[in-house]
């Protein structure tokens, strides 16, 4: 910290750590002590499909400011017929400037003083947009199992080593056979699609403007042929997709996009603040806890619980018993590929349970008092 110690006629003389200085120029001075003392933020969105939380983290101490979630019950999911599961886009992003009002008010930040924006989300949704940008209908999240018999038809078609080899899994119930869903049973809305995205995808769009995705995302979508390193082009003709529903491929570390002036003005941000990364909520998870190498592992519990290890070389489970997708510093040139074991219903049941059953005993009692 700089501080004033005493004048000298028109000068200022100033203390810091380093000994002391002189100022003749009263906009310097401004310049330096904005320096020294400005804070810098990081802002992370989280896509969850009970909630969206919205975080700040100080860029130079790595401490969380402040945190905060919408709704603070559940998110509806809707469920037109058994089996689906459904939810807005719009909600996502409604929850999401409810989550970043309520975390810059707490830690008094400015826009100025969010330097980048990170994102995590729920894997393997499907939102369709059309040519400016709108969502066409609900998103199909992970828990729908609608496009079961569209991944088993293109798997016992296509053959188990064709998509193994290529994609490392079945294309069961990801977004490749969701979207296929779409086309079978909803022609005229599947012609109005100008790109498909994941969760992430979209709030990431409607942050910047820009429609992108990353090879993590398109991997758990089941649209990366890891063998031939680009987009799936044999389940894209299979399916009979159009390549230019793929939005471009940017790099999961990177400035991806820009928030724009529109976003801007509706959330209270800077114009120009860079989107530098965007994850799947079970690699980021893994990511948090610096489960980056081969042979680590994380096990994780919320909406739905995960064991979640990595590899470095491309591989698969010939019996598909469990998922296999890019992880997060996946690149071309270093192969880092999360194994995956997804148990659903776990965390949510517990807060079911939780809510219905024992809704006396908190979460905070000490595990030893709640078994005598």
């Amino acid at each position: 910290m700089i501080k004033k110690t005493l004048k000298k006629g028109k000068k200022l003389v100033f203390k810091n750590i380093l000994g002391n200085f002189v100022v003749e120029n009263v906009l310097l001075l401004t310049t330096i002590n904005s320096f020294f003392m400005a804070n810098r933020y990081l802002l992370g969105f989280d896509v969850g499909s009970s909630s969206v939380k919205a975080s700040l983290v100080n860029a130079d101490s790595g401490k969380c400011v402040a945190t905060a979630f919408y709704p603070e019950k559940e998110a509806p999911i809707m469920a037109v017929k058994a089996g689906w599961a459904e939810q807005d886009p719009q909600m996502w992003w409604d929850n999401a400037k409810l989550s970043l009002r309520k975390i810059m008010s707490e830690a008094g930040a400015s826009a100025d003083e969010v330097k980048a924006i990170g994102i995590s989300y729920q894997m393997h949704g499907l939102v369709c947009v059309d040519k400016d940008l709108k969502a066409l209908r609900p998103a199909i999240i992970w828990c729908d199992s609608r496009a079961v018999p569209y991944g088993e038809k293109a798997f016992n078609e296509l053959g188990a080593e064709q998509c193994l080899t290529h994609l490392l899994n079945s294309p069961g119930n990801f977004t490749a056979a969701k979207l296929a869903w779409v086309k079978e049973n909803e022609p005229d809305l599947y012609s109005k699609i100008y790109k498909i995205m994941l969760p992430g995808d979209y709030i990431a769009m409607r942050l910047s403007g820009v429609a992108n995705t990353t090879v993590s995302g398109l991997s758990e979508g089941m649209f990366w042929d890891f063998k031939e390193n680009r987009v799936a082009d044999f389940l894209m003709k299979y399916y009979g997709f159009d390549s230019s529903l793929i939005a471009d491929i940017v790099p999961t570390f990177s400035v991806q996009s820009e928030v724009c002036a529109e976003a801007a003005a509706e959330l209270g941000l800077k114009a120009g603040t860079p989107i530098t990364y965007r994850g799947g909520d079970q690699p980021n998870n893994a990511l948090s806890l610096n489960v980056l190498n081969p042979g680590e592992i994380a096990a994780t519990a919320g909406t739905s619980g995960v064991v979640y290890g990595v590899l470095g070389n491309v591989n698969y489970d010939p019996k598909s018993r469990v998922n296999t997708f890019a992880h997060v510093n996946h690149t071309s040139e270093q192969n880092r590929l999360g194994v995956l074991l997804c148990i659903n219903g776990t965390g949510i049941l517990n807060a079911w349970t939780h809510r219905n059953i024992t809704p006396e005993i908190g979460y905070a009692v000490p595990r030893l008092a709640m078994l005598r």
